[in-house]
């Protein structure tokens, strides 16, 4: 019938809102990921998705298998755990930078449960907002980097977290929520509120603006993710966001989003590693673990 794989895929499928991404993140070509859907359906008799829907919609049985895995699946990682843990490998060092300001909500619960799982590891935590985190990697300063900004570098592995949506916040009464979606021309009379970084690093200029050749009127910079959402929301400005930050503020009422261009503009955020660390019981543990905890996000209501 079914059994753990079949679940890992749906639950992928889920995640990343397609099939492409999907079999990327399970190592799979598209069609061998659609060969193994279309062969689960067979063996059940049941549709699970519905087809020619972005992202994928599942159907009433592919819920019920998706629910079946959010159950499963996390005691059989947790089983996992424990195995890896027994394996030995226990101690080591974990140092890791972090180049996304907005990640820090997700990134503190999953630093303190690996502490608890692996307190023989040596854990620490540095800035990676200079924008030298990933030559700090090679040379093995550091362990770890989260970015959305990866390079070319054969000493290294970009292992993808997480795909999400760079959504434009505005103040609940701003004129631009009036359309579809935003084009690169309306922001050349706002102010954009941005993270103090080199701009050619933002998702909203590497993506939307640069390739545009727009620069908004003003810019003005924070460190602090709340301060961004404040600004916007008494309309001292605009600010892009992921969508798993941003629906939070959403949902209290504070703001409102707007897609950047027709079809949006999606990213993917990276845990990168060296190439020599991939076995590491201890690595592979805090990826699978922030996989998680950025799923569970992007899925609460």
């Amino acid at each position: 019938m079914f059994d753990l794989r079949h679940l890992k895929t749906l639950v992928a499928i889920r995640d990343t809102g397609s099939l492409a991404d999907a079999a990327e993140r399970l190592h799979l070509t598209q069609s061998a990921l659609s060969h193994q859907l279309k062969d689960l359906e067979h063996s059940l008799g049941l549709s699970l998705l519905l087809r020619k829907t972005r992202p994928p919609q599942f159907t009433k049985a592919g819920e019920r298998l998706l629910a079946l895995a959010d159950e499963v699946l996390p005691i059989v990682k947790n089983t996992e755990r424990e195995l890896d843990k027994i394996r030995g490998g226990r101690s080591g060092r974990l140092i890791l930078a972090i180049e996304c300001h907005s990640c820090f909500d997700w990134l503190m619960p999953t630093l303190n449960q690996f502490r608890d799982d692996w307190s023989e590891v040596d854990i620490d935590f540095q800035s990676g907002f200079q924008g030298d985190a990933l030559q700090r990697l090679t040379s093995g300063e550091l362990d770890l980097v989260i970015t959305s900004n990866p390079e070319a570098d054969e000493a290294l592995l970009f292992l993808p977290l997480v795909n999400y949506q760079s959504l434009l916040v505005l103040g609940k009464q701003h004129e631009l929520n009036q359309k579809a979606y935003i084009e690169p021309q309306d922001l050349l009379n706002q102010t954009l509120i941005a993270y103090p970084v080199d701009l050619a690093r933002l998702d909203i200029f590497k993506h939307f603006l640069l390739p545009a050749n727009i620069k908004p009127a003003q810019l003005r910079t924070t460190e602090l993710t709340l301060m961004m959402i404040q600004l916007a929301a008494s309309h001292r400005g605009v600010c892009a966001l992921p969508d798993w930050v941003a629906k939070d503020y959403v949902q209290r009422g504070w703001i409102k989003t707007q897609k950047l261009g027709e079809h949006g503009v999606w990213c993917t955020l990276y845990a990168a590693i060296r190439h020599e660390d991939i076995n590491l019981p201890f690595m592979k543990d805090f990826i699978d673990s922030a996989k998680l905890s950025l799923a569970m996000m992007q899925k609460s209501d």
